[in-house]
């Protein structure tokens, strides 16, 4: 059968088409990777599947790391997992959308090979990097001016440098740079390609003209610019898939592979944040909080990322590196299950009785205070209880992501509706405390897995314009993204009171304590 036989030449052609049409999500995390296969008829959800891994244990302080053979194993197992429970046949595959972790730099040779492991968005171990590249390109203004961006640890430019300073003979070696989920669809199509959404997470991209920047580049090295791959725009294939990965899989050859993008870029397209006026917060183990923008957004302060979308749009973002990475880690030391940790925290009223945790465990970015520790102030016998320490680990990490929100408010993005998804999205109580903190309406989504979700919808949006359809993909998202109405929670007059202020004290905490930070860390560096 012909390509156009196929498709068909009408309406009950298409229909019959598309019943037999499904999309694999894929969303490669920090912690895990998940696999959804959605129905391009009605854009359900049909089965899904996920396998866990770790970071390298055992780095230097700063230093997380992973290898990218990981993302493939568990890719794999993940899919085959979703088909099982999907009871789907590779033959019904038509598309693929890869969503990867933002930001980390897998470098490979001029045969494809990994070099070493990926160093990660949460690696912070790269700030004398970052301002090695700074002072390069003239300073902050000038910095922003050429990019958008300023140049932080998260970002990939400083984790380039770190590998040519630190393991030269691996530089020596470096063919390619590529993002995490640029490295999935390199391995699924054998093309190496970067679209602009995950690219303007690199602090390499001129953000404004969607090109590399020549500044950054040379102040990195002369030669870089011939080892970044070819641009592409979010609606353009990254390529097909090929057979030796295709047979792994269980899947037809040829398959179309979208561009994907950042996981919060795809999370953007899941949660239906495709036009101006919409705002998502996810609360995973970074928290993100981001709108979509028909234009860039600069902050000249740098706080805010001017990162492009995965919809050929702008995604003003904002980052905070801890969140439940905190309330896992005192769920854990507790031993409570999630039900007993929320049943806890909601013991305690707004406030926590003044207990105020900064929740620099990982460092932080937004603000960007790389050498930042876990601080706990207002420990008393009143609220040295494990009810106070979970509500005040809910509370910080939420008035954390608050401090960039505002700051979005101030550059013209402001939110009356918070579209939370994530882990922290999940508890009851965590919604009231979000509505509470932001001061804004908080709605769920009916697909929880916002990234693999919207991986699928990219797909499906690429290869339907592949099929010579002309739509968009706030058509696409208008019609499959439902908002879960049982769950929408809004603000409280006590509640937003109460952490106003506190929101106060976490900032002059923040800042007060930035000086005894870096001494901190010299402090065990020395031991």
């Amino acid at each position: 059968m012909d390509s156009a036989t196929e498709v068909g030449n009408c309406a009950d052609d298409k229909t019959r088409v598309l019943m037999k049409t499904l999309l694999i999500g894929i969303d490669s995390g920090t912690q895990s990777t998940k696999a959804v296969i959605v129905d391009a008829k009605d854009g359900k959800v049909l089965g899904s599947g996920a396998q866990a891994y770790e970071l390298i244990p055992n780095l230097p302080p700063g230093a997380k790391e992973q290898h990218p053979h990981s993302w493939r194993e568990a890719t794999a197992a993940a899919i085959r997992q979703a088909l099982r429970q999907a009871k789907a046949s590779g033959a019904d595959i038509k598309a693929i959308g890869v969503s990867g972790q933002q930001h980390g730099f897998v470098p490979l040779d001029k045969s494809g090979e990994v070099i070493r492991p990926a160093k990660l968005w949460c690696d912070t171990s790269t700030a004398a990097e970052c301002e090695e590249i700074t002072t390069a390109m003239g300073g902050d203004k000038k910095t922003i001016k050429a990019l958008g961006n300023a140049v932080l640890p998260g970002f990939t430019a400083s984790k380039i440098l770190w590998l040519k300073k630190n393991e030269p003979k691996n530089f020596a070696k470096l063919a390619t740079v590529l993002l995490p989920h640029d490295y999935l669809n390199f391995w699924l199509t054998g093309e190496r390609v970067m679209e602009y959404g995950d690219a303007s997470g690199t602090a390499l991209l001129d953000v404004r003209k969607r090109k590399w920047s020549k500044a950054a580049i040379a102040a990195i090295d002369a030669d870089l610019a011939d080892k970044l791959p070819p641009l592409i725009s979010s609606d353009q294939p990254a390529g097909k898939l090929q057979a030796s990965t295709a047979l792994a899989l269980g899947l037809q050859p040829g398959v179309l592979v979208s561009a994907g993008g950042g996981d919060n870029m795809m999370g953007a397209i899941g949660t239906g944040n495709t036009r101006p006026g919409i705002v998502t917060a996810s609360f995973g183990t970074s928290g993100t909080i981001y709108a979509c923008a028909d234009e860039p957004v600069i902050d000249p302060q740098g706080e805010i990322a001017a990162f492009c979308d995965s919809t050929n749009r702008w995604l003003p973002l904002l980052c905070t590196m801890n969140v439940t990475v905190a309330t896992e880690m005192m769920r854990l030391d507790f031993e409570y299950s999630h039900e007993q940790f929320e049943s806890k925290a909601g013991q305690v009223p707004p406030g926590a009785n003044g207990l105020l945790l900064l929740p620099y465990l990982e460092g932080e970015r937004t603000p960007n205070v790389p050498d930042g520790t876990g601080v706990m102030i207002g420990i008393n016998k009143r609220t040295f209880s494990a009810s106070h320490y979970c509500r005040a680990a809910m509370e910080g990490v939420t008035l954390g992501m608050n401090y960039g929100l505002r700051r979005l408010a101030e550059l013209g993005v402001k939110a009356k509706q918070i579209r939370a998804t994530g882990g922290g999205a999940k508890s009851k109580l965590w919604r009231q405390i979000m509505a509470d903190v932001f001061n804004a309406e908080v709605v769920t989504l009916k697909v929880s897995e916002g990234a693999a979700y919207g991986a699928a919808l990219q797909a499906l949006w690429c290869w339907r314009l592949q099929q010579g359809e002309k739509v968009k993909i706030e058509d696409i998202t208008d019609q499959f993204v439902e908002l879960n109405n049982a769950e929408t929670t809004v603000p409280t007059a006590k509640g937003v009171e109460a952490y106003r202020e506190l929101q106060e004290l976490q900032d002059e905490l923040s800042t007060s304590l930035r000086g005894v930070f870096e001494k901190h860390r010299k402090f065990v560096l020395s031991r």
